[in-house]
């Protein structure tokens, strides 16, 4: 007796297929917003205690998919998992976001790519467990964080509207900077094979502060780094399907696409969807794109919004999604009505 291959919508739209309706996930979807997820990191002393804590981990993976419909599970990590690996001091401050122990050319000269993933071990048991747990016609999702967003958190010691820090020593310190990329492009790569390895479907790349680059650092910065992580994956994961999401990438997109080779694009909520509909190839899947606000803010206006974007994606591989990560006083009921209007209820 053979065993029935269930398909796993999602995981088919990354690869091209258009789906009859666009399935969904949402980027933060195991989260603040939740009150379950509240009571379990209560139980914890620190955010990154939660991450590696695998039974812990895979525990808030699966929440939201218990309350809704969604297509997809995200591994429950976090982007700076990678300097914590290299040896950098990582800490996540309440209300406050991440800070780092910036770091100096004597230490980017010390990191060592070499031993990342079995640092990161706790994460690729987590990714066993969800995927023992996951319906069949479920997607699990891996990711990691882009070279250059990861290296402005490690250089300035914490986020910032502007990068200004990161983006000042990159052009002052250029060849402590190319190998702090360099780095961070081998571990990157290492990390996403061992997901794969562990049970990831897919993976994501988070390019979340590619918005104020002008196009030479663009090209540099962004895309060379991320083109060269998805080559390494593949040299070990043949055709490992792959999102790329460069935020902000406004009319560099299609040229992102084009060279890095993902699968498929998650796009900001800024981004026009006529536009980005008409600069990429037909055959190319797009995901997103609601601005979070909506969602807070619900009612018709979000409903008529989702269904603007449905429509407007209508004729390529779809995935419904925010333009970014959903923001944590989000009505749960909010989050309810919009599964609904996806799946078409």
């Amino acid at each position: 007796m053979t065993s029935e291959i269930v398909e796993k919508p999602l995981l088919e739209a990354v690869k091209g297929r258009r789906q009859t309706r666009p399935p969904m996930w949402i980027m933060r979807q195991a989260g603040r917003y939740l009150p379950e997820y509240r009571e379990v990191r209560a139980t914890v002393s620190s955010f990154l205690e939660l991450c590696y804590s695998p039974k812990l981990a895979t525990e808030v993976t699966l929440q939201p998919l218990r309350r809704f419909d969604l297509d997809a599970a995200i591994l429950f990590s976090d982007i700076l998992v990678i300097p914590d690996a290299l040896g950098q001091v990582v800490s996540f401050e309440t209300g406050e976001g991440p800070r780092l122990e910036p770091v100096t050319l004597e230490k980017i000269a010390g990191f060592r790519p070499e031993g990342v993933t079995e640092r990161l071990g706790p994460v690729f048991e987590t990714l066993g467990r969800i995927k023992s747990a996951l319906q069949p016609d479920k997607t699990l999702i891996g990711f990691c964080g882009a070279p250059w967003t990861v290296a402005t958190y490690m250089i300035a010691g914490r986020g910032s509207s502007d990068q200004a820090v990161a983006k000042t020593f990159a052009m002052t310190q250029p060849e402590a900077f190319a190998r702090l990329l360099d780095v961070l492009v081998e571990a990157s790569a290492a990390y996403l094979v061992a997901q794969f390895r562990a049970g990831a479907d897919v993976v994501q790349i988070f390019e979340s502060w590619a918005a104020n680059l002008d196009e030479r650092q663009f090209a540099d910065w962004v895309v060379g780094p991320n083109r060269r992580i998805v080559e390494l994956v593949r040299q070990q994961i043949p055709d490992a399907p792959v999102i790329g999401f460069p935020r902000g990438a406004a009319g560099m997109i299609a040229g992102y696409a084009e060279a890095t080779k993902v699968n498929m694009l998650g796009i900001d909520y800024s981004m026009p969807v006529g536009f980005a509909d008409a600069m990429l190839p037909k055959t190319l899947g797009v995901q997103g794109n609601l601005d979070p606000i909506r969602l807070i803010a619900g009612g018709a206006q979000m409903e008529a919004r989702a269904r603007e974007i449905i429509a407007g994606f209508a004729g390529r591989p779809h995935i419904f999604n925010l333009g970014h990560g959903i923001l944590p006083n989000t009505p749960v009921e909010h989050v309810s009505r919009l599964v609904d209007i996806v799946k078409g209820r």
